[in-house]
């Protein structure tokens, strides 16, 4: 590979439906101008292109074509790129999703860096917070991530649950057979108010919250101010169920350094040098204040 500045050119993008207003441009090439690097990222939204989730296959054969260098998958196409991959990084392979494509003499290999960005965002995040029980919400691609990340972290016993109950059944088959039994289980909704009474945190890995799914992906009413809350979800920076849980009293975190620390992990995936997470950081904050100074935060 060339060394930064000399002229190589690095063509990316992001693949999922209704992210037109995704900061990871930005975030990428702001911080490939710090380096020196001519970069392009581009947005390839299946919503607006009257899509299905099954078409990511097409999208990522296309992007080879035409010299792309790797792709962001997001959702709803995380779980669907494994099975058009020749190959997976042991993260990935294990998680079952993948976010980052990168094509290294016309192979495609296949990585998952958000479960780097929530282990990095939760320890700077949360410092100190117990997790030793802990309820998850969302068992698609990002919540395997997060499920994973917790695990890692130490979470003894971690409860899964989605409004697919099979799908969270899945999740839970997986994870067992890398964690152990004693440590996972989940199910439907039905599970939350038990769970939940015992916990030490709640992770929203839903998109419940977001701007086209509006509302909290729980009752507010089985919160209490011990327990400290996660989502996930960058825009809104604060959720409903943020804001909710904030107002009685418990600790939480939002999307933000999350999907940060997850960019520059693809960013170094993708351009072969390490980027600055913390510049990156600032970056965000000045994209999202903007976002506030909007209205839109």
């Amino acid at each position: 590979m060339d060394a930064p500045g000399t002229g190589e050119r690095f063509l990316v993008g992001l693949v999922g439906a209704g992210i037109g207003t995704s900061l990871s441009p930005p975030l990428h090439e702001r911080e490939a101008d710090h380096q020196g690097l001519r970069y392009l990222y581009q947005v390839i939204d299946i919503a607006d292109l009257g899509l299905p989730a099954g078409a990511v296959g097409e999208l990522m054969a296309a992007a080879r074509r035409f010299g792309f260098r790797g792709l962001n998958i997001t959702h709803p196409c995380k779980q669907a790129a494994v099975d058009h991959l020749d190959q997976m990084s042991p993260d990935a392979a294990a998680i079952g999703a993948v976010n980052t494509v990168v094509w290294s003499g016309g192979v495609s290999v296949g990585y998952n860096t958000d479960w780097y960005g929530f282990t990095k965002s939760f320890e700077q995040g949360l410092p100190g917070a117990a997790a030793r029980r802990v309820v998850l919400l969302g068992a698609g691609g990002a919540g395997a991530a997060v499920a994973h990340a917790l695990l890692w972290l130490g979470t003894d016993r971690l409860t899964v649950v989605d409004a697919d109950a099979g799908r969270a059944g899945r999740l839970v088959t997986a994870l067992v057979d890398r964690f152990g039994a004693d440590r996972v289980d989940g199910g439907g909704p039905e599970l939350l108010a038990e769970r939940l009474a015992g916990a030490d945190g709640l992770v929203n890995a839903t998109p419940v919250g977001m701007a086209a799914y509006p509302g909290t992906p729980l009752p507010v009413r089985l919160l209490r101010p011990d327990l400290w809350v996660v989502d996930i979800i960058y825009r809104p920076l604060e959720t409903e169920l943020l804001r909710r849980a904030r107002e009685i009293g418990c600790r939480t975190l939002g999307g933000g350094g999350m999907v940060v620390f997850q960019a520059a992990e693809a960013f170094r995936l993708f351009a072969g040098v390490a980027p600055d997470a913390e510049r990156m950081l600032r970056h965000f904050e000045v994209l999202t204040s903007a976002d506030v100074g909007a209205g839109r935060g």
